[in-house]
This record gives C-alpha cells, structure tokens and sequence, in this order.
C-alpha cells in the first residue's frame, strides 16, 4: 500500500505545477504517506529555471586555488548530508528543503555542468514508512478497547537501521526522480557498499557507468547500500591516497569525487562550516578557508544529530579528496535563509561554508586583517591629540616628498585603464593624478591634523545626577570602518587621515583598476602610522574578497562608507544587512532659477555645476526654469552657453510641450547623466520647483538663483535635502570646501551624519558615569537620596583627569 501511494506520488509530482503544492504541504509538516491528496489546483509556476550552457573547461589534477575559480567547476559532486535530508524528529524527509536543492541541482545541471549528488535519508525514509505499517497494522480491536489517548502513547519497537534502509531507498528515489522532472531531468539510482572499490572490476564498472549516465545528461544520485553494508570498522576510514574506506556518505562522496576526477564537492551538514573550536562555544570562529597544515589548531565537537559522521570525519574525508584533486566546500545546508541558493552561491564563489585549499596566501586573510584593524585601531584612540596630529603631518609630507613614487604608479595604472579600454573618460580622469592633485591633498591632511585636537574623548554634556554621581557624554570613535571606493587613488589618503583623526580603524578595498597606486598610497599610510607604532590601524584589502563577502563580517565592521558610482552604492546597500552604510546612491541635483534671477549669475551658477565636473555626485542633473523666463533673452543665453560647452539637453515633459521642435524628451525625470548631459524641465512657481525636487530627486544636493530673498529663504526652508544652496554652485557641495579637510562621502540619510562627512561624522558618543558606591536602590522611596539632574559647565579635560564640581 505504502508504494502504490508513492508512485501515485510521483505521478502527481510529476505533472505540471505539481511541486508547488508539494513543497506547500511539505512545509505544512505533511508525510509523504498522505501526499496522495494532492490535486492538480495549483495554478502558479514553481520556478522558471534559466537555460544557459557556460564554457567550462578545465585540466583535472590539481585543486581550485581560490574560491573565484570555483565559477570554472565542470563536474561537481554534491553530497547531501542526514541532518539536511532529514526532518528534526528525524523521521521522514525536509521536504521543502530537498525541493529547493533539486532546483539548485537542476539550475547548474542546465548550464551545462555534469552534477552528482551523493545522499542519505533512505534511513529516515524507511523509518517513517515502517513506524506508519507498525501503526495501520495494529489490531483493530486492540484500538477500539485502548481508547484513542492510549493510542496515541502506544510503544513503537525500536527499529533496524539496515531494515528501514531497506524500506526506504524505492520511496526516496521516487522522490528524487519526481522532482527532477519538474526541470526536464532525468535521474539514475546507484547503490554502492565498500566492496564496489576494493574490487577493480566492479571499481571499473562503477566508473564507466557513471561516466555514460554524464555524457547522457542524467544526473546520478548515489547513496551507500544500508540495507547490506556491515558495520563500519574503527580507525579504518584514511589509509593513503589510493585507499579511504566507505563507512559513511562523506566517505563516500570523497572517493567518488576523484574517482570520478571532480573539479568540486560540495558537503551540506547542519553547520556553517568548520570552527576552529566547537560551534557554540565561545570562542569558536567560522574559518573561511582550511589548508591541510592547519588540523593541528582544529578541536572537533560531538557528531551531527543524525548520521553515523560527524565533522572530523568530514574533514578527513575533506582533506582526502582534496588531495587527490579535488577542491571542497562544506557548507550549511538547513539555513532557511541560504539553503535555496547555497549550492549556486558557493559555484559562483560567494563566502558560504569552509573552502579547503592548498595554496596558503602570502598575507593575512581579511578577517585577521580586521582584527588586526580592531586591535591597532583601539591604541590609536588611546593616543593624545598631538600624537594622532603628528601622524597625519607626516603622511601629508610623504605626498610630496614621495610624489614620484606616487605618480609613477599612477602612471602604471591609467595605461593599464586606457590599453584595457574599459573605463570611461570621466573614470579615467578620477583615476589621474597629478603634482596638483597631490600638493591639494597635502593641504586637505594638514587642516584634518588641525582639526583633530579636540575630537576624540571632547565632552558634549557634564550632568550632576546626584551629590558625587557625575554623568559625563563624550565623543568616541565608532570602531572598524570599511570604505569600498573605485577609481579614486585620491580618497585613500583622505580617508585615512580622517580615520586617524577619529581614531578609528580602517579596512580599505579599492578598485583593481587603480591597484598600483593604492599599494603605494597604503604603505606611505603605514610608515606615518609607524610612528606612534599603530601601523596596523589602516589595512588595504588586496586579496579577491568580493565586495559582497566584505559586508558579511557583521561582527568585524562597523561601518561601510562607499566610494564610487550609484550601482556600487545601491549593491552595498543590499548586501550590507547587518551592517549600516553610510552614503547616497544617487546624486539627482537640481538647480531652480526664479523668474527674478540675476542672468550672469545664473549662467556662472548653472555652467559650473554642471560643467566644472560633470562626472561628480554634486553635478547639476535636472535644471528647472521658471516659466515666465520662457521665449526671453535670459532663457536663450542659457541654452547658448549649454551648447557651447557641449552639453546634450533632454527635454521635460512640460517643456516639450512649448516647443515646436524640441530635444529628445527625457526617458525619466530621475536620471543621474554623470556627463555633459542634463534635463531641462518648466515649473511654474518656486513651490512647483520644490514639490518637483522632493519626488524627483535624491535629497543630495539642490540649489535656487534668485534676487527675490523672501523667496530663496522659502526655498531654504521649505527643501529637505542634505546641501541647499541660494545663489552658489551646487559643486560646494563637498567636505574640503565646507572647511572639513576631507570627506569620507556625502550622506543623504536621516539619522547621525548628513551632507558631507568629515570628521564630527565618524565619531559617536559613550556616556561615563563617576560615582562613590551608588546603587539605584539609594533612589527608591525607601532610600536616603534624590536626584538632581544639574546641568554643568562643559569642561575639556585630559584624558584620564576626573572631574570636580
């Protein structure tokens, strides 16, 4: 009965639009022994799965040097552990789960990659039919004189792993086969003991087998014969690199990866990956990456909830196959979160899970790096103001004194960038630099040293909550800072003398189009740092950390301060979910001329916020013109001087309708051009100029040009954005020109920093509280105290000296 119900299952499953309601009732807690209810009444399409073939090729021999090459992977082996294949009573399948790797499975398997899967759960499978046979096979009579509550409680036998093994192999190979062809996807069985490889002719036939269902398309789904198979022997599992004994499913995935020459296995458990110590204890960390010198520092806990393995083994098993050239990754495979696109994220080289490498980079990973930050970065708050000033003095001479070193790296760089040919000419230009640009620089640093003397440890508030309990609020670095800039060399150094200036750490990931000159700008960063001997407050990442794997070190990082265009911001944005980001991801700015604007000024105005730096976040984007100024001969020398300076002008909506023959009408009133473009659009009053620019635009930055005062301090006023200007060029709009040194970015959040950011906007606040043995039961209506509360004169004080009332 139970496999007619299976098999009606499958047949139901594999009609379309089946799963959906499959993984529904999965997700309900359903057994696969009720499935046969389901119906056809689902409507909505699962899932619509990309088909695309990749080029993949690839010598098999050595292993994956990095996880960016994983993207090269042509044959993988993905093993599919007990905790993932199981539900927590550990009796029956996560069926949802097991849904949404197929789907993974089936993705990869359309682009053209040759996919294994090596699974458990037969075991679970079988346990689940057995106890439900147990169940209907009951008496009757027995269940009509126990009564339904007794029934419930009634003893089930302990059952033989080999027997439900047995039981369960048909039904979950059902499974599987019905939700592949939901993909188009066919599907083999092969059930394998320890003895199929120790036999060299049924090795051979093994291999040559497995070999004909790839070349076909079909994806093999291997698990060991439970039904059959003795019990594991110890201490029997590594025996040298020819020789691993299967005594479990890591086991035997890892030798089916190299016999098979896999260019990747992939093994799901029930944790994140392999710790350092015993997940869950306190000091236990997630390693990124796992060389085999490195068993030494491994402490290994209890084994997974289910299965006969646990991490040691999958580790050993790990390192086997790694070893024989094949590179591994294990991974959680029961995250909620991650387990629909786990399996695709680790091929596309996301930071999921541990990656087993033998190539040992030169340098510390980014996380030692960040450590390393944390740790210097504290010594350097600790410092007195005239030390971290003496810094910055020193990095603003090594500008000038090394500019050939400097320059000369650039040089590398932009004909690197212009031989490539894939940065555009407003790029490039950010991407120069110049005696100029670097003596500016030197300027900039020297006001931040200025600056800094009484930043950290300045108090904002002194309260006398009580007769000697004095609360004190007082400024403080916010911690580790990522800042992910692109094609700027110039903002390496402006931003670390501003992360010194605070006291703050600093993780840098600039582009690789301007590698050269940061390495050097980098190390001229830490010789001024080695001064006070904090050199390594300020770290340059230069290994192939994605900027998507850099926001996940939530418990590292801060802060992340983007540098670079709106795709990069908003990206950042994303990925960053548990770190705030600090930054605007588009710089819609507009500049509003009133029909009592003065004309020369209008023209200066418009032609230098639009033209000085078209490429810049606080370039004009959209110009709103009032209508009055409409067929007037201020109108017409605005458009000369826009023409002359080569600036494309898209039309408005408003706008083309008062001419005849207009400029190509603007797609879309957002547009950031970031060239010698903008949008000209008619509004017919001041208040039409502001409602224009709160839905259009991007609260950045936005100017009116007027000789009417009442009107431009309504527009002042009445504007909610970060820099609002009244007849001055929206390219003020910037640290250095505000008298800040520098900036880190312009902000357009609500909260903490807004506008440009210098230093005031990396530092945060602790309160401090001095008292003589008070408890807050000294308050209560039984106690001997009251409250004060009185406010006290702001005092500066030396670190480390008490206040006195």
């Amino acid at each position: 009965m139970y496999l007619q119900k299976m098999f009606t299952c499958s047949r139901l499953l594999a009609r379309p639009n089946a799963l959906q309601t499959f993984r529904r009732a999965a997700s309900q807690g359903k057994n696969p022994s009720s499935f046969p209810f389901l119906t056809l009444h689902a409507v909505r399409q699962w899932s619509n799965v990309p088909f695309f073939t990749v080029p993949l090729a690839r010598a098999h021999g050595k292993s994956f040097a990095h996880r960016s090459e994983l993207r090269q992977a042509k044959r993988i082996v993905v093993k599919l552990g007990s905790a993932v294949v199981t539900r927590g009573d550990e009796c029956g399948l996560a069926l949802g789960r097991l849904a949404s790797i197929v789907e993974q499975v089936a993705v990869l398997q359309n682009q053209g990659r040759e996919m294994m899967i090596v699974t458990s759960g037969a075991v679970a499978f079988g346990k689940q039919r057995l106890r439900h046979e147990i169940l209907l096979s009951q008496s009757v009579r027995q269940a009509l004189h126990s009564g339904q509550n007794q029934l419930k409680d009634m003893a089930l036998p302990v059952l033989e792993a080999r027997a439900c093994a047995a039981a369960g192999q048909s039904g979950l190979m059902a499974l599987y086969e019905a939700m592949f062809t939901q993909y188009s996807t066919c599907t083999a069985q092969i059930l394998v003991t320890n003895l199929d490889f120790h036999d060299d002719q049924k090795r051979r036939n093994l291999n040559s087998t497995l070999h004909e269902l790839l070349r076909m398309n079909i994806v093999p789904i291997i698990n060991t014969n439970d039904a059959v198979v003795p019990p594991p022997e110890p201490n029997s599992d590594l025996q040298g690199v020819n020789v691993i004994s299967i005594k479990d499913n890591d086991s035997l995935a890892a030798r089916l990866a190299v016999e098979m020459r896999a260019d990747l296995l992939i093994a799901l458990s029930d944790v994140e990956g392999l710790y350092d110590s015993p997940p869950g204890s306190d000091d236990a960390k997630l390693l990124d990456t796992f060389y085999p010198g490195d068993q030494h520092s491994i402490t290994y806990g209890t084994k997974s909830r289910v299965g006969i393995g646990g991490m040691e083994a999958k580790v050993k098993a790990a390192l086997w196959a790694l070893q024989g050239g094949t590179s591994v990754v294990i991974a959680n495979g029961t995250h909620p979160k991650v387990t629909g696109h786990v399996i695709t994220d680790i091929v596309e080289g996301k930071k999921l899970g541990t990656f087993f490498s033998e190539v040992k980079p030169a340098g510390p990973t980014v996380e030692q790096q960040t450590e390393m930050a944390r740790s210097a970065g504290r010594t350097l708050a600790s410092l007195e103001p005239e030390q971290r000033s003496d810094i910055i003095c020193a990095f603003a001479d090594l500008l000038t004194e090394r500019k050939g070193e400097i320059l000369s790296a650039n040089k590398k760089d932009m004909e690197h960038a212009a031989s490539t040919g894939r940065l555009s000419p407003a790029l490039l230009n950010r991407l120069s630099l110049s005696s100029s640009k670097l003596n500016s620089l030197s300027i900039g640093l020297r006001q931040i040293a200025v600056s800094s003397q009484d930043s950290v440890g300045r108090v904002l508030r002194r309260t006398r909550v009580a007769n000697n309990l004095e609360l004190e609020q007082i400024t403080v670095p916010i911690g580790v800072l990522l800042v992910i800039f692109e094609s700027r060399p110039d903002c390496l150094p402006q931003v670390s003398a501003l992360a010194i200036a605070s006291g703050n750490a600093l993780l840098l990931k600039g582009g690789k189009e301007a590698a050269n000159t940061n390495r050097i700008m980098h190390e001229l960063a830490q010789e001024a740092l080695s001064i006070h001997g904090v050199k390594d407050a300020i770290q340059l990442v230069s290994t192939r950390e994605e900027v998507e794997d850099l926001c996940r070190l939530e418990k590292m990082i801060d802060l992340i301060i983007p540098r670079g265009s709106s795709q990069l911001v908003r990206d950042i944005q994303r990925a960053a979910k548990g770190i705030p980001v600090l930054g605007h991801s588009e710089g819609i700015c507009h500049v509003y001329v009133d029909h009592e604007a003065s004309i020369d000024k209008a023209i200066k105005i418009i032609r230098d916020s639009k033209c000085d730096y078209p490429a810049a976040c606080n370039a004009m984007e959209t110009l709103l013109v009032h209508r009055d100024l409409l067929r007037t001969p201020v109108f017409d020398q605005i458009i000369d001087m826009l023409r002359t300076e080569q600036v494309k002008i898209h039309a408005g909506p408003k706008f083309a309708s008062y001419l005849t023959f207009s400029p190509s009408e603007v797609k879309s009133l957002r547009t950031e051009y970031g060239d010698l473009e903008c949008c000209i659009e008619v509004v017919d009053s001041m208040q039409e100029a502001v409602d224009h620019i709160h839905k259009y635009g991007s609260s950045h930055t936005d100017v009116i040009v007027t000789e009417n005062e009442e009107t431009a301090e309504q527009f002042l006023q009445q504007l909610d954005s970060a820099c609002v200007f009244w007849n001055a060029s929206s390219r003020f709009a910037d640290g250095y020109r505000f008298g800040l040194g520098a900036e880190v970015g312009i902000s357009t959040a609500r909260i903490h920093a807004r506008g440009p950011v210098g230093l005031e906007g990396l530092l945060t606040t602790k309160w401090v509280l001095r008292g003589e043995g008070h408890t807050a039961a000294d308050f209560s209506e039984q106690g001997t105290m009251t409250y004060l509360h009185e406010n006290l004169p702001v005092a500066q004080l030396l670190p480390g000296r008490r206040t006195t009332s």
